[in-house]
C-alpha cells in the first residue's frame, strides 16, 4: 500500500523528534554535514546526526577500541565514531576517492578526535585483503554491489565482541518491492535475505533513517 504524504510528513517529524531527544555529535560533525549538503549533490550519502548518535551509543556502551569503515565520503561518520572511542582508539576508513578523503582530512585536522583516524585510499576489496588485527565494529557504507563480499571479509576481522553495521539496508524502500529498480537495490535486497537465512549469525535490522543492519557471530 502506498505511503500517503501525511504519513511521510509524520515520519519526518518523528525523525526530527528523535534527533532532538538524542545526544548530538560534535559541532565539527555538524560543520561537515552543512558543507556536504551545500557542495555535493550526493549529500544524502552522509549518515546524519541521528544515525551518528546511534553508532556512538553502540561504540561507547560496548567499549569498542578499534573501528573499520568502508566508505569515507566527506568524513562525517569517521569523525563521529572517533569521538566515541577512548584516547587510544582507532578508526581506519577506506575510500577510493582521494579528493573527498583529503577534504575529510581537512575537517578531522580541526579535532583531537581526528588524530584517531587513519585513511586508506584504495579499493575496499584490496584493503580488506591486506588489513591485520581485529576490529570491534566494521561499518560498511560503500557500493552495494559488493556488500556481501565486504561482509564476508569483514567477519574474519571481527574481535570476539565485534559486530558489523551495514548502512542503507532499505535502499530508499526498494527492498520492499519484488523487483528493485537499481543494481544497488537488488544487491541489498539479496544481501538482507542472505543474512536473514544464516543461522550462525545474530542480527537485527534497525529502522533508523535508510536502515542499519547490525550483525554479529553467534
Amino acid at each position: 500500500m502506498p505511503v500517503s504524504s501525511k504519513e511521510l510528513h509524520e515520519r519526518s517529524r518523528l525523525e526530527d523528534y528523535c534527533r532532538a531527544h538524542s545526544t548530538s555529535p560534535s559541532a565539527l560533525c555538524a560543520e561537515i554535514d552543512n558543507y556536504t549538503q551545500q557542495h555535493f549533490t550526493s549529500a544524502r550519502m552522509i549518515i546524519g546526526a541521528w544515525q551518528a548518535s546511534f553508532l556512538q551509543f553502540l561504540l561507547m556502551t560496548t567499549g569498542a577500541q578499534r573501528v573499520l569503515e568502508i566508505g569515507t565520503f566527506t568524513g562525517y561518520s569517521a569523525l563521529a565514531m572517533a569521538e566515541a572511542l577512548p584516547a587510544a582508539g582507532e578508526v581506519i576508513t577506506v575510500d577510493i576517492n582521494a579528493t573527498t578523503t583529503e577534504l575529510a582530512r581537512s575537517f578531522w585536522d580541526k579535532s583531537t578526535a581526528g588524530k584517531k583516524i587513519k585513511t586508506l585510499t584504495k579499493p575496499a576489496l584490496e584493503a580488506l585483503a591486506e588489513l591485520t588485527g581485529k576490529f570491534d565494529l566494521v561499518f560498511i557504507d560503500a557500493d552495494k554491489e559488493n556488500v556481501q563480499t565486504y561482509f564476508e571479509m569483514a567477519l574474519g576481522l571481527l574481535s570476539p565482541r565485534g559486530f558489523v553495521a551495514v548502512d542503507n539496508a532499505f535502499m530508499g524502500g526498494e527492498v520492499l518491492h519484488s523487483r528493485a529498480t537499481s543494481d544497488g537495490g537488488r544487491a541489498m535486497a539479496a544481501f538482507n535475505d542472505y543474512i536473514a537465512a544464516r543461522q550462525d549469525l545474530r542480527k537485527v535490522l534497525v529502522n533508523i533513517r535508510d536502515g542499519v543492519y547490525l550483525i554479529t557471530k553467534v
